[in-house]
């Protein structure tokens, strides 16, 4: 039996980072260790003795005083407060090892300064969930919105250029700066191992120079979630069409511009031959259009409805009735949203690591049309869990979907199949926690 210790900003459900950070601590229980938490406090936290360590909240996006904001943001770099909490949590625990997930900016990487770790030697595990590594930003997206790999050269400076957080030149600053002072402290030298979630993560952290350090770990499903798919699996939705249902391609997830919404919009009226799209048969160069009873579902929220919305509204009333904006759903309601789609649609922009909305659409047996960018091309077996298209291409994107409209029912139960074996054998909670496990291990033994 180990003591480990789990280190994350947020202690309650927010995201996917949350997601995996509950599901790791109960697969690891379940393998009989014990676990101790370090987080920030927050109302919606959830109970746990150690929350007495917890460091105070932090906001620097709510809304708050402009004084409170740069009081606030003095302790974005360096939080002393975190690394005294942190060191009194560490002489009662006594852990094993220590696995960090998201700490930048609430936390800090001031924790991996306690005396404890020094003294003792505990090695620290990291779980990349985003690019912060490589990029203040976290995104690897400048602020034109272009995919960027300018930071790679370590000179941080570039984020300020090009207004990369935020649109804000001040909250670009203090991004390079935070990482400016993580270089020059060589914060990172104190990660032993950094988990990669997908293997192109793993090979931009390389390329960023940490190639020593990574491993390749594809983000799994807990029990629960897979027996939910299962659950809300359908396989019998050519039966159901032929009764009268409609079949629609799915969106879910933030309607934000990285998530390329726009362009699935764009993509599905010129499939459809909806409004400005009717008469552009012969100049798209393609035949015909999706068939009249298809629709696409967006179900999420975020800044860009409201566009999404003007642009629908632009293509007219038939493009109203088949573009349903569902608004956010979650649990049960949500996947049977995903269990009941043809396909899901992830249209990112943006380099995603390893999406959960993928790995839950492949769960309930429902394919994936996803674009080649960042970690999705790995759930995507052409052909059998899915099919992509370049990122961005509308006109790519619609061809897709004219693609998967026209999968025959025997071709689509064999992708269901696929999509079923995928999960089994790449995405199991208790695998991915023995394969981690065996890491925690061996970073024992190398420290004795």
């Amino acid at each position: 039996m180990m003591r480990i210790l789990l280190v994350n900003k947020y202690f309650y459900r927010k995201g996917g980072a949350e997601t995996y950070f509950f599901a790791l601590a109960e697969g690891l229980k379940a393998l009989g260790h014990e676990v101790a938490f370090f987080s920030m406090k927050h109302p919606n936290n959830e109970p746990s003795y150690w929350s007495k360590y917890f460091v105070s909240e932090k906001d620097y996006v709510g809304d708050i005083s402009a004084f409170k904001k740069v009081q606030e943001a003095s302790t974005l770099i360096y939080s002393f407060e975190a690394k005294r909490k942190f060191e009194a949590l560490l002489e009662e625990f006594k852990p094993d090892i220590i696995h960090m997930n998201n700490v930048h900016r609430q936390l800090t990487l001031s924790i991996l300064d306690a005396p404890y770790l020094k003294k003792h030697h505990v090695p620290v595990v990291y779980t990349a969930h985003d690019y912060i590594l490589l990029c203040p930003a976290y995104t690897m997206v400048n602020g034109r919105g272009e995919v960027c790999d300018a930071c790679l050269d370590k000179h941080f400076m570039h984020a300020v250029k090009n207004v990369c957080v935020k649109g804000s030149r001040a909250k670009s600053a203090l991004a390079t700066m935070e990482a400016e002072f993580l270089k020059f402290h060589h914060a990172y030298s104190k990660i032993d191992l950094i988990i990669a979630p997908s293997q192109f993560m793993k090979s931009k952290l390389d390329e960023g120079g940490f190639a020593s350090k990574t491993v390749a770990m594809q983000n799994f499903l807990t029990d629960s979630q897979i027996a939910m798919g299962s659950r809300m699996a359908n396989t019998h939705k050519f039966d159901d069409a032929q009764a009268g249902a409609r079949p629609y391609v799915l969106f879910f997830g933030r309607l934000s511009q990285e998530k390329g919404i726009l362009t699935l919009v764009k993509a599905f009226l010129q499939a459809a031959g909806l409004g400005r799209y009717a008469d552009s048969d012969a100049d798209a160069g393609h035949e015909g259009f999706l068939p009249d009873t298809w629709d696409l579902h967006i179900v999420g929220d975020g800044p860009e409805r409201e566009a999404i919305e003007r642009l629908v509204a632009s293509a007219g009333p038939q493009a109203v009735s088949r573009i349903r904006l569902l608004g956010y759903r979650t649990g049960e309601d949500l996947q049977r949203e995903v269990g009941n789609a043809r396909f899901t649609v992830l249209s990112s922009e943006w380099r995603e690591n390893m999406p959960y909305s993928g790995l839950e659409s492949l769960a309930a047996q429902t394919p994936i049309i996803g674009a080649r960018i960042g970690g999705i091309p790995e759930l995507v077996e052409e052909g059998r869990t899915g099919f992509t298209f370049e990122s961005g291409n509308a006109a790519d994107l619609r061809d897709v979907l004219m693609r998967a409209v026209g999968v025959r029912q025997s071709e689509y139960q064999h992708m269901q199949h696929a999509c079923l074996e995928y999960v089994r054998k790449r995405c199991l909670q208790m695998d991915y926690v023995k394969q981690l496990d065996t890491q925690y291990t061996g970073l024992i033994k190398d420290g004795e």
